[in-house]
């Protein structure tokens, strides 16, 4: 029984990994059917009784978060050019659909979102997606690093989670103006708190970007910093890396008492290595990071 309900997840899984890798593609119902190799006759309540949401909705969320994305993040793609990657054959019917989701014109949304309703928007595909098998990581996918310290320039973030798309927006347009490409200069993330803190407004994190010279960081609330060198433990997370969470708990709950380690007094953080939506997000990849003593 527990074999079959493992081969079963697998399946499903199966299709979210190809939703994910084939986003521009046709992720009609015979294709994913055929992904997972159940009958198309039933698929679709089988998906929906896992997930849900039905197979197109899903579909549409995927190609919507990846279009929100580009919208707030990125300014190389006109809304045209997002509305066609985003499956919609004309600029209008993307307008009304993204409106009708998130209560804001594209060209609105790009300049200042509002990310409560975004948030509330992709709820249902959250929800979707953590129903998913997760990765069961092993010691073997925890290495121990000695790290060189790092000097970097931040940005807080200090309240509520649900505000930190406003906070990342900031920190994207200060670093382009400040000439400090991803490429070139790597990206951190170093949490001062819970990702859930009782009160929203205990949550606290910052948004960071290696230096090797000082730059200009008055006007944005930008301050100079460094993470501190040390030795590490290092668990790299492939795809989906919008949630590190379970990654975390792996090394708190797991890792760390088997290990015979302690923690060292420096928050938990991470690396950046690419990012989405500059790379399908199936190839997004972030190195967590446990000071050790």
């Amino acid at each position: 029984m527990k074999a079959a309900l493992e081969n079963y997840h697998a399946r499903m899984q199966r299709v979210l990994d190809h939703i994910e890798q084939h986003l521009d593609d046709d992720l009609g119902l015979d294709v994913l059917s055929g992904v997972a190799a159940f009958s198309k006759y039933h698929f679709h309540r089988q998906f929906m009784s896992t997930f849900g949401l039905s197979v197109h909705r899903y579909v549409q969320l995927a190609r919507m978060k990846r279009a929100s994305y580009r919208l707030a993040y990125t300014d190389a793609q006109s809304v045209t050019d997002i509305a066609m990657d985003a499956g919609y054959d004309a600029p209008d019917a993307f307008a009304r659909a993204f409106r009708q989701r998130f209560g804001q014109s594209p060209s609105s949304f790009r300049k200042s979102p509002d990310w409560e309703l975004w948030l509330a928007a992709f709820g249902p595909f959250d929800n979707a997606r953590s129903k998913r098998m997760q990765k069961n990581f092993t010691t073997n996918d925890v290495t121990i690093r000695d790290v060189a310290p790092t000097r970097i320039a931040f940005m807080e973030h200090r309240g509520d989670p649900a505000m930190i798309g406003a906070t990342i927006k900031r920190f994207i347009a200060w670093r382009k103006a400040a000439g400090l490409h991803p490429r070139t200069h790597p990206t951190f993330t170093v949490w001062h708190s819970e990702r859930h803190p009782a009160s929203p407004a205990d949550y606290s994190m910052d948004l960071c970007v290696g230096i090797d010279q000082p730059v200009e960081v008055k006007g944005e609330q930008v301050k100079a910093g460094e993470i501190p060198g040390g030795r590490c433990a290092v668990l790299r997370i492939v795809g989906n890396t919008d949630n590190l969470e379970p990654a975390a708990l792996y090394l708190y709950r797991d890792w760390l008492p088997a290990s015979g380690e302690e923690a060292r007094d420096f928050p938990m953080y991470c690396q950046r290595l690419s990012l989405f939506p500059q790379v399908p997000e199936h190839e997004a990849a972030a190195d967590l990071f446990l000071p050790l003593k």
